[in-house]
């Protein structure tokens, strides 16, 4: 070998004995929030408050668990609080500080409603969103890996990126009766699962079986009073009780969860409203192929009791009826025109609230159009 070549070959084998974390620093990344302890924690801390405050836009993402909620700040850094009412406190306080222009954090089950709750008293602006958006987005970015610090910051992210809208916070009131509607839920599906157990029990356990069916039965009884009690109390309730119950085929299943699980009914358009339900039919087109709509997301208990609605509005409901016989007639499967229904029968409970309008049988050529 030449020495010319023998000295290129050295320096090119010396510069090659870089790490990678030489080669590519994790600092210059971006992508692990930063956990400072101790007073140079305080000074990043209030390095990032300027920054925001000078800013005026920063974007929040926490994420909750059991005893954590860790919080990142997009632009800034990243800390962790315990689950605890002084936690929470503590949060909002800092929050407040910074001033951010949207928070987003994920339905974890329950655990979001008082940190939610909270955050919405003080007037800051925060949505909950739906944990599957959160996840594609983090799949869309190149984020396989999934720890309480990491979804934190990509709902940092997600929320400087996508900005969902920030919809009002259910006041307490409505979280009571939404509270209520769940545990009638509940009570009806154990309700259902003893008395299908009970046929296939043992002899000697049926009576303790048959002992605890007849004290769901009278928990119901009683939650269902507690719950049209409740209904009673709120003028705002009873004039839309009175309204979406006087639509035939409408009882007091769908005129709760209609109060409690969906309180934007009457502020939106039909096609808005039929979307945040799921039943809007979505295209699956390509290129020449046309693919089949069909109807996913949105609130599933709302769309399960606008299911039993339609289906007894088929008999009771001469507008329904009418609809759903002229799609059966048109050769569409019974499921689909049910499911058309459903939305109609949405829509006209949206323009009927929107209006403040009772159902009169003068409006039935009118709203058999809509």
């Amino acid at each position: 070998m030449a020495p010319r070549e023998r000295g290129r070959s050295q320096r090119s084998g010396s510069g090659s004995k870089k790490t990678v974390g030489q080669l590519g620093s994790s600092r210059s990344s971006g992508q692990q929030p930063e956990q400072l302890r101790g007073p140079r924690a305080r000074i990043v801390q209030g390095r990032e408050t300027r920054r925001c405050t000078m800013s005026g836009a920063c974007f929040v993402g926490m994420d909750i668990s059991q005893d954590t909620v860790d919080v990142a700040v997009q632009p800034g850094t990243a800390f962790q609080i315990a689950h605890t009412e002084q936690g929470l406190a503590e949060a909002v306080k800092r929050l407040q500080t910074l001033k951010p222009a949207l928070i987003v954090l994920e339905a974890t089950g329950g655990l979001e409603v008082p940190l939610a709750g909270a955050l919405a008293a003080v007037g800051l602006p925060v949505v909950v969103i739906n944990p599957r958006q959160v996840r594609d987005f983090a799949r869309a970015t190149g984020q396989l890996a999934k720890t309480d610090q990491l979804d934190a910051q990509i709902l940092a992210r997600f929320a400087e990126a996508i900005r969902p809208p920030v919809r009002p916070a259910p006041d307490a009131q409505t979280q009571a009766l939404a509270a209520l509607v769940a545990r009638r839920r509940q009570l009806i599906e154990m309700l259902t699962a003893e008395k299908n157990r009970l046929r296939l029990t043992a002899r000697p356990l049926q009576k303790r079986v048959q002992a605890h069916i007849t004290w769901l039965e009278n928990e119901l009884q009683g939650l269902t009073t507690d719950l049209m009690a409740t209904m009673r109390e709120s003028p705002v309730w009873r004039e839309k009780e009175e309204i979406v119950r006087s639509v035939p085929g409408v009882g007091p299943v769908l005129t709760t969860t209609l109060c409690a699980n969906l309180q934007e009914l009457g502020t939106l358009t039909r096609k808005e409203v039929a979307a945040l339900v799921g039943l809007a039919p979505f295209p699956r087109d390509s290129g020449t192929l046309k693919g089949r709509r069909a109807i996913w997301g949105g609130r599933a208990h709302v769309r399960a009791a606008l299911y039993m609605a339609a289906l007894v509005s088929t008999w009771k409901n001469p507008v329904i009826r009418t609809f759903y016989q002229r799609l059966c007639q048109a050769g569409k499967a019974k499921k689909l025109a049910l499911t058309a229904c459903m939305r109609k029968l949405l829509t006209i409970l949206n323009a009927m609230v929107k209006s403040g309008t009772p159902w009169h049988p003068k409006m039935e050529p009118a709203s058999a159009e809509a």
